[in-house]
Formats: structure tokens, C-alpha cells, sequence
């Protein structure tokens, strides 16, 4: 995740002054969030891993992954919009489209609260209010867990990666540390940097220093670390996320043999990777699950 490939320019604002009708959605989230907005009607063509709702998106055209979509069909379908996100999608395919004369919204919530003033966006530049009163009340138990987070006297420790090889995770830049700060959890990584070359990400050499040009423009927020690192951080809880890395049973077992209470409590967990990090509508099943996993006695 090298922001040298993400660099372009986003924006809370829809490139366009019209009702878009024809859409095409490089970002899951986003595409979720339209059928839940009632506007899954506007989308002609999403990507690959658009897979929910899986009953409506299966009728919609593929044009290939977040990561290479096919740019020649888009500009084929002769969209009023395209949504893009700045993490998601490659800086090469939004000029391109940009260069057809495509208008390109490239979107970047990093907390939750950005991640709602996206979701009036949307229906505010489609023009259809008829859920305001679903993410009304989805802000509601925003606000109620909010409160409930600010009473708490301790944050549980938690770890979440979201690579294994390397061992890969976030820090406080990023949606998914927010959310689970606002859900009661305290990042054990949240204030680690990622570090270049990648000895030095791992402990294993010097790190360029902030004014090199090997760092500039780099992205900082996604650090490799080690499993002597994991350990010195005693998380509480482990969240092992289904993606982007399929973590499953196995890697249970790794984390389970590491000297950390999360380990020593079986608080080791696997969870639907969609709750970590899509943002979007699918943030109201995030805030009625992660809290349990974090405090199963409330």
C-alpha cells in the first residue's frame, strides 16, 4: 500500500452537477452502500470483489479488480461517474479515465464520522433522500457508542494484522484504527510508522531519515512488523481478519504460541475482515459486533 500509486487528489465532492444515472463502483464498500442507499439502480458495472449484496451484484458487468480494472470497457460503458478510493484503486487508472473525459470521484474516508459525511454525499449528489432516516439512526448508535467508549476507564490492547508475509498491519492514519477506537480498543500499533527500506521496517537496518526522497510521498500508514514485536505489545486481543489476508485456523495456532494474554485468555479471534475495514453503510453491523469481541461481557 505505496501511496506513490495513490497520490492523486480526492475529494468529500462528486465531480459532477447533474444526478449521475450510470455509474460504474471500483470500490466494494461504496457499492454496498449504494444498493443500501437505494441506488443500486444507478450502477451499470462494478469490480471483481464487489461481492455484496451478492444477489444484486451478480447481475451487474465485472470490469476486473480494484487494482486492474479494465479501463477500455469502462470508457465502453460511457458512465456519468465513476467512484474511486485513493487506498483501493491506482492513480493510473483514475487519470485514464479522467483523460476520456470520465468524471471520477475518488473518495478516502480515514475515520468513522468521514465515513458518514460519505454516505450523506451520496445521497445529497444522487438526489435520494429516502434513507436518511436508516443512517440517521445509524449515526444514533455512532453517537451512543461513542459515549459508552468514554466512560470506560481501560481500552483493551488489540492487535489486528492485515498481512501475514510479511506481517503487516495499521496505525492511527487509517479507518479501521478509528473504528476500533471508537469501539473501546486501543491499537497497539497505532503509533508505529511504517519505516523504509524494509530491513529497517522489520528492525534489521537503519531507516532513511524523514527528509530522504526514498521516503517522500511514501505511504506511512500500513507497518510490517515482527512476531518479537507483537509479543513486547501484549495485546489483549488478537483479531485475525478473512481479508485482505485469508487468516484462518492456522495462523490461530501461530499467534496462539506467542507469550501475550490475548493468547494466554484464547482471545484469538477470527473475524469477517469487511467489518474492519469497509467503510460505508456496512459500518452499522461494525458497530454491533466489534464491541462484543472486545468486551463479551457488556
Amino acid at each position: 500500500m505505496d501511496s506513490n500509486d495513490n497520490a492523486y487528489v480526492y475529494t468529500m465532492d462528486a465531480p459532477v452537477s447533474v444526478s449521475p444515472r450510470r455509474v460504474v463502483s471500483l470500490v466494494p464498500s461504496v457499492t454496498e452502500s449504494l444498493f443500501d442507499l437505494n441506488l443500486g439502480d444507478r450502477l451499470i458495472a462494478v469490480t471483481d470483489y464487489c461481492i455484496h449484496p451478492a444477489e444484486q451484484v451478480a447481475r451487474l458487468p465485472k470490469i476486473g479488480g480494484t487494482k486492474n480494472p479494465d479501463i477500455e470497457r469502462i470508457i465502453a460503458f460511457r458512465p456519468d461517474l465513476v467512484i474511486a478510493n485513493r487506498e483501493e484503486n491506482r492513480r493510473e487508472d483514475v487519470e485514464g479515465l479522467q483523460a476520456a473525459g470520465i468524471p471520477v470521484w475518488v473518495t478516502f474516508p480515514r475515520t468513522v464520522r468521514e465515513a458518514f459525511n460519505l454516505l450523506w454525499n451520496l445521497m445529497e449528489v444522487f438526489d435520494e433522500p429516502s434513507m436518511v432516516e436508516r443512517v440517521r439512526a445509524m449515526e444514533w448508535a455512532l453517537d451512543w457508542q461513542e459515549r459508552l467508549t468514554a466512560q470506560r476507564d481501560n481500552f483493551v490492547r488489540v492487535f489486528a494484522p492485515i498481512w501475514l508475509d510479511p506481517l503487516m498491519t495499521f496505525n492511527a492514519d487509517t479507518y479501521a484504527h478509528d473504528l476500533l477506537q471508537v469501539c473501546g480498543a486501543q491499537n497497539v500499533f497505532g503509533e508505529r510508522d511504517r519505516l523504509y527500506p524494509l530491513q529497517a521496517d522489520l528492525g534489521q537496518a537503519e531507516a532513511y531519515p524523514p527528509d530522504d526522497p526514498r521516503v517522500q510521498g511514501r505511504d506511512k500508514r500500513y507497518p510490517r512488523v515482527t512476531l518479537d514485536e507483537v509479543t513486547a505489545a501484549q495485546p489483549d486481543v488478537i483479531l485475525l481478519p478473512s481479508e485482505p489476508f485469508p487468516f484462518g485456523e492456522e495462523q490461530v495456532s501461530l499467534f496462539s504460541a506467542l507469550d501475550v494474554p490475548a493468547a494466554r485468555d484464547g482471545r484469538i479471534l477470527l473475524v469477517d475482515g469487511s467489518l474492519l475495514t469497509w467503510h460505508g453503510t456496512r459500518v452499522a453491523r461494525a458497530l454491533a459486533t466489534l464491541p462484543g469481541f472486545l468486551y463479551p461481557e457488556t
